[in-house]
């Protein structure tokens, strides 16, 4: 007892003095590099803020730039249409080619070009381009050109056009065409801001974050994809402030901000420069943290020395600590080994304390536990095996009823499995999947042998009796709860998309995927095989069959994927040598089942007689 007291009273004491030993180095630490800090802040700051100014005018001056160039290539391409129409661009003129190769030139002059049209007084023109405008690039062209009507230059919003990899960011800047006072129309040219997006993400880097707003707050381009065109960002308060400045003339501003995240507040600094000739502005922000980096660089390099003998002092309470703390973290590595199931799991560790004792009864639980998860396991192997022997069994003894369809519930399995893997479903399906293709046809133990061996069509009456195998399956196995899962395929296997199935005229959607797969496996085997009624079809005939059935009757991925795998050989149909005539059908009501294999033309382009097939 006083053995055991003593060990609770040591580690208390070692984790004091690990305690105290941290306090006494990092402590001061902590304040030298808090004053540090408060002397360097403000001169850091201001540097950030240089850059951060130097970055977001240097942008600024690039849109400005490639505004101006714009628009002097408007203007020159105005001009030169005035000389080529000779200040007449009506409905005669605006389709001449002259018009038109100049229209094309320009496009293809810059790459920021995406896109350019001519309208003339009547709203008539041409285009050019490589992007198609979508509904709102041309509510925006109505606007230009209500603005060109009126002799105002117009520079609209930015919009996203096309989808996915081929999504642009572009806007449409248009300028009227006159002639003296009078209006001839418009130019209107797309341009594409892909441009800027890639310098904003050259400058992107070291914690900043570059995007530009318009007027509205809304954003225009960023560098990053988190941040979509279009998007309000008037919650920031650094594009707030440029916001509320309006029209007024403005120059770069930086300030510190918050930013909510919804789980954090994030301190941000920022700066905005106004672009004034588009009405934009380039924002770049960096957390403090980011932008304050440099004191803490400076704090590091400071506190080397003291560091060292931290370190020390750290290393031994880190010794002593870890005396009592690894034989804890090996039970505990131990521990969730045995929670994810690995039982073979064993604690090696030596130690006169309580923790030793606790190893050993440790790995005697474990023992305990491999044994009996093995015993488990080999149950759980023999009762599946008897399961799946059962089922086998079972479906051997509906197929030997008919010895003309002998082992076909097997090749049904066989196939829908290999048509399973193929579309890469999931194991739990296959599970599914193979007990339901073995038992797919069980409730024929429920038909009168003289309709199922009956050497010939069916007559109406008894083609209907024949459908009811599929409910009579089902009926057999529903009280089996083990089975629920797997009584669509049974039920529903002669369903098909286009409603024409049985047993209740189930369409498209309606048809689980289960009694899909299965029911391409059964027609493929009903198609190859000989019965009492034709011959076997050869695979590639029945295939073409199986072909013309997709999205009408059979499920289209399916077929595909049956395709696949006989196209990659891992089906072979054995050939069958039997040759007898085939028993013609008593009434003309009853057609055969399936067209003859001296007719393969006709069964692939009429697959209707399917629907008569006994499968």
């Amino acid at each position: 007892m006083s053995a055991s007291k003593s060990n609770h009273a040591r580690i208390p004491i070692l984790y004091v003095i690990l305690g105290v030993l941290l306090v006494i180095s990092i402590v001061p630490m902590y304040f030298y590099s808090s004053q540090v800090e408060a002397i360097n802040r403000e001169r850091l700051k201001t540097n950030e803020m240089l850059l951060q100014n130097t970055v977001t005018r240097s942008l600024a001056d690039d849109l400005s730039q490639s505004e101006r160039s714009h628009r002097m290539m408007l203007a020159n391409l105005s001009s030169a249409i005035q000389v080529a129409s000779g200040g007449d661009i009506g409905d005669k003129n605006i389709e001449s080619p002259e018009l038109r190769a100049l229209l094309e030139n320009f496009v293809s002059s810059s790459d920021e070009i995406a896109y350019a049209t001519l309208l003339n007084s009547d709203a008539k023109g041409i285009s050019a381009g490589r992007i198609v405008p979508d509904a709102f690039l041309q509510r925006e062209l109505e606007r230009a050109y209500a603005a060109a009507h009126d002799g105002r230059v117009y520079a609209g919003q930015a919009l996203v056009v096309g989808e996915g990899k081929n999504a642009r960011t572009v806007f449409l800047v248009a300028t009227p065409v006159q002639y003296g006072p009078r209006f001839l129309g418009m130019i209107a040219s797309v341009v594409d801001l892909q441009f800027l997006i890639k310098r904003l993400q050259e400058v992107a880097g070291g914690g900043l974050t570059p995007y530009v707003v318009d007027s509205q707050g809304r954003l225009v381009a960023a560098a990053s994809p988190e941040f979509a065109t279009g998007q309000e960002m008037k919650n920031l308060e650094i594009v707030r402030t440029f916001v509320e400045g309006g029209n007024k003339p403005q120059l770069a501003e930086t300030k510190e901000f918050t930013v909510d995240t919804g789980t954090d507040h994030v301190e941000m600094l920022g700066t905005f420069s106004p672009v004034t000739a588009l009405n934009w502005a380039v924002v770049v922000q960096k957390p403090r943290r980011e932008a304050y980096r440099g004191v803490y660089e400076m704090q590091r390099t400071a506190r080397l020395l003291a560091i060292l003998a931290v370190l020390l002092s750290i290393g031994v309470s880190i010794f002593a600590a870890r005396r009592i703390t690894n034989p804890l973290h090996v039970l505990t590595q131990s521990s969730r080994a045995l929670a994810r199931g690995d039982f073979s799991q064993r604690v090696h560790l030596w130690s006169r304390t309580e923790i030793g004792e606790l190893a050993q009864t440790f790995n005697t639980m474990s023992e305990e536990l491999e044994r009996f998860v093995e015993d488990l396991k080999r149950a759980a192997d023999e009762n599946r095996a008897l399961f799946m022997g059962s089922i086998q069994m079972l479906a051997g003894a509906v197929d030997e009823k008919d010895p003309y369809t002998r082992g076909h519930s097997d090749r049904v399995t066989r196939y829908s499995l290999l048509i399973a893997k193929e579309l890469k479903l999931d194991p739990s399906f296959m599970e599914i999947l193979q007990v339901s293709a073995q038992l797919h046809d069980v409730g024929k133990i429920g038909i009168e042998d003289h309709i199922l061996k009956k050497p010939g069509a069916l007559t109406e009456e008894e083609f209907e009796v024949m459908k009811t195998h599929t409910t009579k399956g089902a009926n057999i196995l529903r009280p089996v709860t083990q089975l629920a899962e797997m009584l669509p395929g049974i039920e529903l296997h002669h369903e098909a998309l286009d409603g024409r199935g049985y047993p209740y005229g189930l369409q498209g959607d309606q048809i689980p995927l289960l009694p899909r797969v299965i029911a391409v496996a059964d027609t493929f085997d009903a198609l190859t095989t000989n019965r009492p009624y034709q011959q076997a079809h050869t695979p590639e005939q029945a295939l073409q069959i199986i072909k013309n059935l997709a999205g009408k009757r059979l499920d289209p991925g399916c077929v595909n994927a049956l395709l696949a795998v006989y196209g990659r050989g891992e089906i072979r149909i054995q050939r069958f040598t039997i040759k007898r005539p085939i028993v013609q059908p008593a009434q003309a009501s009853a057609p055969p089942a399936v067209a003859p294999v001296a007719a393969p033309a006709v069964a692939a382009s009429e697959p209707a007689p399917l629907e008569r097939t006994r499968v």
